[in-house]
């Protein structure tokens, strides 16, 4: 059979996944973009978090715009349905969501992957600034050691233990940045948001004297958009953040495995169709 009828074929059997599947109304839902072509294409995928399922996928960028059209699509009275939106700290989507039209009685909450990346983000530069400062010898420690940093610490391997504890001991300003990346994790944990609110002014204290710029900044961040990370503290947000985050991981591997295809529609089934039920 040539390929054409057998994506035709395939398509068709995708399509009837989805009808199976039945309409959604959802009242949580996770909010992300993912890229392809090297990054210059991006397209926005809505999942629905209490059903775990891709229920949108489309949009020609990242912009307020493209997810304006899934609120469209969803209709008004199902988008005032919507009680919170997981998604990251991009400005278009919290805008579009909070437009009147849409869903602007949904909670905002920032994905905890998401901010954890940016902090991650903050001791590479951290890495990368003292790999320049130093010279010879010195440098040794530090080259290769970017995952192993970057990684929680239970899930590195004992060689790349071995060579952590090697590097945080050669490097003061290093050992600290680790630590106090590890432990910012504990935020999450708190149920109250005062309690949250007073770990995170303890950790920003510490920053004191450290010389972390880059660290700084991300605290500097945090800040701004408190409200939509303090919300996880609400019983009612306890979601599984980690979906949102492995949606898109799903999503990377359907595009390696179409790698050269130009089909957006079919795409698009593939997407939606990822987590149900086979026929």
């Amino acid at each position: 059979m040539e390929w054409n009828s057998c994506r035709a074929l395939h398509s068709h059997t995708m399509r009837c996944q989805s009808r199976l599947a039945g309409a959604s109304s959802p009242k949580l839902v996770g909010i992300d973009e993912c890229s392809s072509r090297k990054g210059h294409t991006y397209r926005i995928v809505v999942s629905d978090l209490e059903r775990r399922r891709p229920i949108w996928f489309g949009g020609t960028d990242r912009s307020e715009a493209s997810l304006d059209e899934f609120y469209q699509w969803l209709g008004l009275s199902k988008s005032k349905k919507i009680r919170l939106a997981v998604m990251d700290m991009w400005k278009a989507f919290r805008n579009s969501t909070r437009k009147p039209e849409h869903a602007p009685q949904a909670a905002i909450l920032f994905d905890k992957f998401h901010v954890l990346r940016h902090l991650g983000e903050a001791l590479d530069t951290m890495r990368k600034a003292e790999y320049y400062r130093l010279t010879g010898k010195d440098r040794r420690f530090i080259k290769g050691q970017k995952y192993t940093l970057l990684s929680h610490r239970e899930n590195v391997k004992p060689d790349g233990r071995r060579s952590l504890r090697l590097l945080l001991k050669a490097n003061k300003r290093l050992n600290t940045a680790y630590l106090l990346k590890e432990e910012f994790g504990q935020l999450w944990d708190y149920e109250r948001e005062g309690w949250a609110r007073r770990f995170f002014e303890n950790w920003r204290v510490s920053l004191k004297w450290q010389r972390l710029k880059p660290y700084e900044k991300f605290a500097e961040m945090i800040d701004r958009h408190w409200d939509g990370i303090a919300a996880y503290c609400k019983p009612e947000n306890k979601v599984a953040l980690g979906f949102v985050e492995g949606m898109n991981n799903k999503i990377r591997v359907i595009q390696r495995r179409s790698y050269g295809l130009r089909d957006e529609e079919y795409l698009r089934l593939k997407v939606l169709t990822c987590m149900l039920d086979p026929i």
